[in-house]
């Protein structure tokens, strides 16, 4: 248990002769599953009849990641990385987090290249391999200062999607970061646009849907939720699978759209009736939506957890679970980070709670002061990866919760990571992009 321990605290050092990432578990036998570093938790797994074994599709490689969220369904199910990472390259974006802007876009990678936004809407595109920049370019409108944080980048047939703080959407050539094409909206963009068959679709601060032509920028369709004056900091992105697109706004409301037209096809609200101090009475959904195999799974801030069927909308599960990062969907599985700092592994077909592990809240435990932001998971090669706003990157088993090993950053990370050519990326807040491969 100590060296457990031990491997959780350690703030610059990893323990002899094992990496980060830990050793590869085999698949436990069934039982109640609960951390060793645990203490007082909001939620505990569930036992009802018979213990569910968790069992995980294989590791899978993949060349791409070319949105926020991997494809535009955002389930990315079991990534392939080495047994082994280690830090093969450090790079630059340019302006990171400061009092007036914020990084909230998430690395991409499409054919051999990584593309950033940072907090001055400078987009950047870097060699896969080496972290050797190949271009940037400034697509900050002309008479506008670099002010507004927001944002993200997606890919498809060698274009870039950039939606920005600016109220503005820029079409970018991936090859040259030449600018193809700008369209203006309703809003500014706080969250990264989705693409699918040559639509892009991006969420506006207003809480308007406004789907695109790729080929031009222009305006197919736009749908209206219910707008808001307060929200959690970040944007959120919608998901599109076939010809369904969800969409999350910071309403707390939740809608399936038909991709051609914009039409309702159902809606949903996400939040739990119990909530009542300020903060958890933002009832945004901050965190991704998944779309896997005609199911929905989406978290909200205000503590309301949901699978829904795809077609009609009807609710399938619903747990009484807040959050601000997207579930990650494995197989039958599904794992998330809590609002209270848990990571939690779950039934996806019925919402059980299989295990739940207690991450660091505080930077100062004993006096419980700077609250800690927790990204991901991301599930690479039977790892759970988690990286934090207090420099700590955490490597836990799927099957247990169990942390297999930690190791210190040079900064901050509050995005999840990203993951492609069997290498893990990371975006701190002061702007360093770090693969570890």
């Amino acid at each position: 248990m100590m060296r457990r321990l031990a491997c959780l605290v350690a703030a610059t050092v990893i323990l002899s002769g094992c990496s980060w990432v830990g050793e590869k578990e085999a698949p436990p036998l069934p039982g109640k599953r609960v951390s060793v570093l645990s203490r007082e938790k909001a939620i505990e797994p569930e036992i009802k009849g018979e213990p569910v074994e968790i069992r995980l599709p294989p590791p899978e490689p993949n060349d791409d990641w070319p949105q926020s969220g991997g494809y535009a369904n955002h389930a990315m199910h079991h990534m392939e990385v080495g047994d082994r990472l280690d830090r093969v390259w450090r790079s630059g974006i340019g302006t990171g987090s400061s009092k007036r802007a914020k990084l909230l876009s998430q690395p991409i990678i499409a054919d051999g290249r990584v593309f950033t936004l940072d907090a001055d809407t400078e987009v950047r595109a870097f060699d896969v391999r080496t972290g050797k920049k190949l271009w940037a370019v400034d697509i900050t409108p002309k008479g506008e200062g670099d002010t507004f944080s927001g944002g993200g980048i997606a890919y498809e047939d060698g274009q870039l999607f950039i939606s920005t703080g600016f109220a503005q959407v820029v079409s970018l050539d991936a090859a040259s970061g030449q600018v193809r094409w700008r369209q203006t909206l309703s809003g500014p963009m706080r969250g990264a646009p989705t693409v699918r068959g040559g639509r892009v679709v991006v969420i506006t601060v207003d809480n308007q849907t406004h789907c695109l032509a790729a080929e031009d920028g222009g305006v197919l369709w736009t749908h209206q939720g219910i707008a808001e004056v307060a929200s959690v900091l970040g944007g959120n992105s919608a998901a599109i699978d076939g010809n369904t697109v969800v969409v999350p706004y910071s309403s707390g409301e939740l809608f399936a759209l038909r991709l051609e037209n914009g039409s309702v096809l159902w809606q949903e609200q996400l939040a739990a009736v119990r909530r009542t101090e300020s903060v958890g009475s933002l009832i945004a959904i901050r965190g991704r939506p998944v779309i896997d195999r005609n199911r929905v799974y989406a978290i909200g801030h205000a503590d309301m957890m949901v699978g829904l069927d795809l077609r009609s909308g009807r609710r399938l599960w619903e747990r009484e679970i807040g959050g601000i990062q997207s579930p990650w969907v494995a197989g039958d599985f599904l794992f998330v980070i809590t609002n209270n700092n848990e990571v939690v592994a779950m039934d996806a077909k019925t919402g059980q709670l299989l295990w739940v592990t207690q991450v660091q809240m505080w930077k100062d435990i004993e006096d419980r002061e700077g609250r800690i932001i927790w990204a991901g998971p991301v599930l690479a090669s039977d790892r759970l990866i988690v990286a934090s706003s207090h420099g700590k990157l955490l490597s836990l088993s799927p099957y247990t919760g169990q942390v297999l090993g930690s190791l210190s950053i040079s900064d901050g990370v509050t995005i999840s990571p990203s993951v492609a050519l069997q290498t893990l990326f990371f975006l701190t807040d002061d702007a360093d992009l770090v693969a570890y491969h």
